[in-house]
């Protein structure tokens, strides 16, 4: 994994440089910043393959520094939060993180998400060519998605989850097997990101996403995709 770049943003001194000298010996190459704006700015300059951001930071908080990187990246965000503040993990992955660690954690713990992460995100996908249905067209090589041929914007998890579902296309996947199948059955975190991720992915595929077509939920069961093929 060497020339990864990883940007970690959090306030406190001991988690960065602990952080830090975790993953260096693994051949990333990081970079850190103290506070939301100087934050923001290393995301632009630096253009990392994937940020540890922090909730609570000086500043710019790490939900705005995350509302404002989704303006105009896909990067993988990894949100560090409080342990007892369920809100905090909930907004962000609302607002575009793709998951989340609570704090305290282990260091090698962390490292060994990164590395789940960017493992996911590097696997070919030689083996499933196009998928073309009557709305969506999905290419896994370029991770694109286009409805009725306009190309829509999905961040990597919502880009895994059309891409899982519409290969199952007709079948129910349940939280545990979506979470298998996209965050890999090493995930440790709560099984209801699937259905943040989920709620996320409609209002960017669906014509109503309050009343979802595509992408229907099959009540304690899970999820089902429904769009004919061509």
């Amino acid at each position: 994994m060497s020339n990864t770049k990883i940007l970690i943003v959090d306030d406190e001194p001991t988690i960065v440089n602990t952080v830090r000298a975790y993953l260096e010996p693994e051949g990333f190459t990081v970079q850190t910043a103290m506070d939301g704006n100087a934050g923001l700015s290393a995301a632009r300059t630096f253009a990392p393959d994937l940020i540890i951001l922090d909730v609570m930071l000086p500043g710019l908080d790490g939900i705005q520094v995350l509302r404002r990187v989704r303006q105009s990246s896909n990067v993988y965000v990894l949100m560090l939060t409080a342990k007892a503040d369920e809100t905090d993990k909930v907004v962000g992955l609302s607002v575009g993180a793709d998951d989340y660690l609570t704090k305290p954690f282990s260091p090698r713990e962390l490292v060994a998400r990164v590395k789940a992460i960017l493992r996911r995100d590097r696997a070919t996908t030689d083996e499933h060519p196009p998928l073309a249905f009557q709305r969506l067209r999905i290419d896994p090589d370029a991770r694109q998605v286009w409805k009725d041929d306009a190309p829509i914007e999905l961040t990597h998890i919502e880009f895994d989850l059309l891409h899982t579902l519409a290969h199952h296309r007709g079948r129910v996947l349940s939280r545990e097997q979506l979470i298998e199948h996209v965050w890999g059955n090493d995930y440790y975190g709560d099984d209801r990101v699937a259905d943040v991720h989920i709620g996320r992915l409609r209002k960017k595929i669906e014509d109503d996403p309050a009343n979802p077509t595509l992408v229907v939920t099959v009540r304690g069961a899970g999820y089902r995709f429904e769009d004919e093929p061509r």
